[in-house]
């Protein structure tokens, strides 16, 4: 790369994080600039993901940048190393010589195909992909049917509420797939998509293109599965689609936001198919697990990210990843907006400091609010009060957290232990009694929670360190 092509690529990446920081990420250093000529910048891409997901998503903006940086009126093309042979048409997920040209021109020209196919997205990989207590069966099954193709285990079906990780295991599963086996031909599709093909197929007369096109792959990934509920005549064409992968040694990937025998009004024989192989669950992330995803979306986005950040939004938000990723987008976007480095303030600032989480209507103090207290009085780090740590320094001030919350909140006591690291209602129990029966005997912590509780009734998080 030329001084003038590296200077131009600054350029363009210090206007995208400006003016586009939802599409940067951490790997746009290794697009590498073939050159200009007559108005066309070429930017090569070597991994086929992300080059289709530029080409996809990203042209626009990179064009818009191009154009600033250089003060010129050119268009931007991304691709790949081997340029004669990048095919930026092909509708299926597939490395370019997966398919015959015949196939290709079948599948390509077939009405079926009312929309491509879901966009396999860089940032859900294996790689990218933060391992929890709740999701790690999942995990570990999705890796092993990447390996062993139709042998480890058929059908994997994958459940779990929205926003768990569902789609990103389903990708990376894909992904892996395409880099270990490059002539597999993959079909990855929405459960909507698969009927609205099956209904188009019908009313064209054309149910052996639709049957080729599903039952000719080596592996069938299909997300939402729980929507074929109530839908008699698209139950009845993917039994048939199950049973020809299935006995044919092909590998079934499906997803669900319920287990297969709570999906309503589904067909028993398809309940006990999706059964026979592994049904793996993914569940809610625990602290530590929030955590370790907001600093690895952090990183994905380039963005410096604190610990005291992440244990604050990490402790507001136990939802799901959706809303973690939620929180850290209006962040860096206040931020950006103000102009401002990202710190524990302005995430209290742009998330809403003053949004009660867990305190009631009759100013009563938030669980925040205690967190908060508690960590300066004591001089400890927020991550390490909701961590796993026995340390002694830690152990007392988590204590009062939770005796804190006890007492001046509506939270049960496994509500309480789910906001303090994920820790059962007996730990809490025992912590309650603890600082209730130290605060008659031991006149220094009798203080110290009084002067906590003090300024926690005036509203004022930042009480004075303890003296001790």
């Amino acid at each position: 790369m030329s001084t003038n092509d590296k200077e131009l690529q600054e350029k363009m990446y210090a206007y995208l994080r400006r003016h586009h920081p939802e599409i940067c990420r951490h790997w746009f250093d290794q697009i590498a600039v073939a050159g200009v000529e007559g108005g066309l910048l070429r930017l090569v891409v070597d991994e086929p993901v992300r080059l289709k997901y530029l080409q996809r998503t990203c042209v626009a903006s990179f064009t818009e940048a191009a154009q600033s940086a250089s003060g010129r009126l050119m268009t931007v093309r991304f691709v790949g190393s081997d340029v004669e042979k990048v095919d930026t048409s092909v509708k299926l997920v597939r490395t370019t010589n997966a398919l015959s040209a015949t196939d290709h021109n079948n599948f390509s020209e077939s009405p079926i195909l009312l929309d491509e196919q879901m966009l396999l997205s860089p940032d859900y990989c294996f790689d990218g992909f933060v391992v929890g207590p709740g999701n790690r069966l999942a995990h570990a099954a999705s890796l092993a049917v990447t390996s062993k193709l139709g042998r480890a285990y058929n059908p994997f079906f994958i459940h779990g509420s929205v926003g768990l990780g569902k789609t990103h295991l389903l990708q990376a599963i894909c992904q892996a797939t395409l880099r270990n086996q490059p002539s597999a031909r993959i079909l990855y599709i929405s459960c909507n998509t698969f009927m609205d093909a099956f209904h188009e197929s019908v009313k064209a007369g054309r149910m052996s293109e639709f049957r080729l096109r599903f039952r000719n792959v080596d592996l069938l990934v299909i997300d939402d599965i729980h929507f074929l509920s109530k839908r008699e005549q698209t139950q009845e064409e993917f039994f048939h689609t199950f049973n020809m992968l299935h006995q044919s040694g092909r590998q079934i990937v499906l997803s669900s936001d319920a287990a297969p025998c709570e999906i309503p009004d589904l067909e028993e024989r398809l309940v006990s198919r999706f059964n026979s192989g592994l049904v793996a669950r993914i569940d809610r992330p625990c602290y530590e697990t929030r955590v370790a995803i907001l600093k690895a979306k952090a990183r994905l986005h380039d963005l410096q990210l604190s610990e005291d950040v992440a244990a604050y939004v990490a402790a507001r938000i136990d939802s799901n990843i959706r809303e973690l990723e939620g929180a850290l987008t209006k962040i860096r976007g206040v931020a950006l907006a103000l102009g401002r480095t990202i710190d524990l303030d302005l995430a209290k600032e742009a998330l809403g400091v003053n949004i009660q989480v867990g305190g009631s209507k009759n100013n009563q103090p938030s669980m925040q609010s205690i967190l908060d207290s508690v960590a300066r009085y004591y001089d400890v780090k927020l991550t390490d009060l909701l961590g796993k740590r026995r340390h002694k320094s830690v152990v007392l001030p988590r204590q009062v957290c939770m005796w804190l919350a006890r007492r001046h909140t509506r939270y049960s006591l496994e509500e309480i232990g789910g906001y303090l690291g994920g820790r059962d209602h007996t730990t809490v129990l025992h912590a309650v009694r603890t600082v209730t029966a130290r605060s008659n005997t031991d006149e220094c912590l009798r203080s110290d929670v009084e002067r906590i509780e003090d300024g926690l009734k005036l509203n004022n998080v930042s009480v004075t360190p303890s003296p001790h």
